[in-house]
């Protein structure tokens, strides 16, 4: 009874310490973090990730949680009471570790097989990265610093993180809202893209076949390719080189032959284990003061268009094309260029298949999205090296 007593007067002490207006934000948020479980559990959309974020969003808008830095002097900027996701935080995100870890995980996981054959599919990737650039130009107009723009933009590379990487660069405290952001809507990939690809292109143009010829490409080939890019990503973009290099450092675990259960590793157990953590310990930008403000509906409204504007850019770039070439390309897989890898090969896979159902076009798609992956990580790189935090 003791026990039960006590646990009474925290909760009662806790609630009693916050207005209104605070418990409101609390609870707002707690069902902001249900919305995210439910939508991990029941719609099965990217669940490794928005399952902790959600759960960890619960955790850190409790009275006076644990889990989060608590009495912080404003001047040292040290927690009497340091909170363990707090901690977390400073140790996997503020030094970028979490997203690079990722990278590995998401490197060994890519087949650049397609791109190989047909490179000149990496040309779709980089149109589809119009919606950043775009986005970043809306943001500004709309009173948003030029960091805080980038931060926002990013989230059109449909790459989590490339999002987080950029964010933390800039130290923007809209973290919380452009992670959400950009992993929701990469999970809604299936219902954003389609409506826009459509509106952009007529049937003919989505029946258009592409026959694939298929050819080995040799191993050679395949171990320098994450080198060779790593190389010219630096040149290009130097700020690029740990978002690209660890990418192409998880493909050469891949392709090198020798180390194969250390890709498997990679792209298992180490992408499952960093996504959980890094789901669960980015709520700490989640809590109520810093998440719901008119910002965060504009970064999600923004987000959108950074995807909307990246698909339609990467089907104009291909219809142009179309408009030089004797060789007609399906507008479609310009779409694919996003690099939310391998979602939206398949819905454009799909779409061509509902077209026709003789039209396969799932190998040039994929090519172009992990053409898009590249991409985005080089955008992501050119704007570190063109906006100064």
């Amino acid at each position: 009874m003791e026990i039960i007593s006590q646990f009474a007067q925290s909760l009662i002490g806790g609630l009693l310490g916050m207005s209104g207006i605070e418990i409101a934000k609390m609870l707002v948020m707690w069902a902001i973090g249900g919305i995210l479980i439910y939508l991990a559990i029941k719609r099965d959309m990217e669940p490794t990730l928005l399952l902790p974020m959600g759960f960890g969003a619960i955790l850190v808008n409790l009275p006076l949680s644990g889990v989060i830095d608590q009495g912080v002097d404003p001047v040292t900027g040290i927690a009497a009471e340091p909170g363990a996701l707090s901690e977390l935080f400073r140790a996997g995100i503020d030094n970028e570790l979490f997203p690079l870890l990722l990278f590995i995980g998401i490197g060994a996981m890519i087949d650049f097989g397609p791109l190989l054959q047909n490179p000149k599919l990496l040309l779709f990737g980089a149109a589809a990265q119009f919606g950043i650039f775009f986005t970043i130009t809306m943001a500004t107009l709309l009173g948003f610093s030029i960091t805080d723009a980038a931060s926002v933009g990013i989230i059109g590379a449909a790459d989590g993180p490339t999002s987080i990487f950029v964010a933390n660069y800039y130290g923007t405290q809209y973290i919380g809202a452009i992670i959400v952001a950009a992993y929701s809507y990469m999970a809604l990939v299936p219902i954003i893209q389609p409506p826009f690809i459509r509106l952009v292109t007529t049937k003919k143009e989505r029946m258009i076949r592409m026959p694939y010829e298929a050819h080995e490409t040799s191993r050679t080939v395949r171990i320098l390719f994450p080198i060779v890019v790593s190389v010219i990503a630096g040149l290009v973009a130097p700020r690029s080189v740990a978002l690209v290099g660890f990418l192409m450092f998880g493909n050469l675990l891949r392709e090198c032959g020798v180390l194969g259960s250390l890709s498997e590793t990679a792209q298992n157990i180490l992408a499952n284990l960093v996504t959980l953590l890094l789901g669960i310990t980015v709520a700490v930008k989640m809590q109520a003061e810093l998440f719901l403000t008119p910002q965060t509906l504009m970064i999600l409204a923004l987000g959108l268009v950074a995807f909307i504007f990246d698909t339609i850019g990467g089907v104009m770039f291909a219809k142009l094309l179309n408009l030089f070439s004797r060789k007609k390309v399906n507008p479609m897989i310009g779409a694919c260029g996003i690099s939310a890898f391998p979602m939206s090969s398949r819905v454009v896979a799909k779409m061509a298949l509902k077209e026709d159902p003789n039209n396969f076009i799932l190998m040039q798609a994929a090519g172009v999205n992990v053409g898009g992956q590249i991409a985005s990580v080089i955008a992501g790189g050119l704007i570190l090296n063109l906006i100064a935090r």
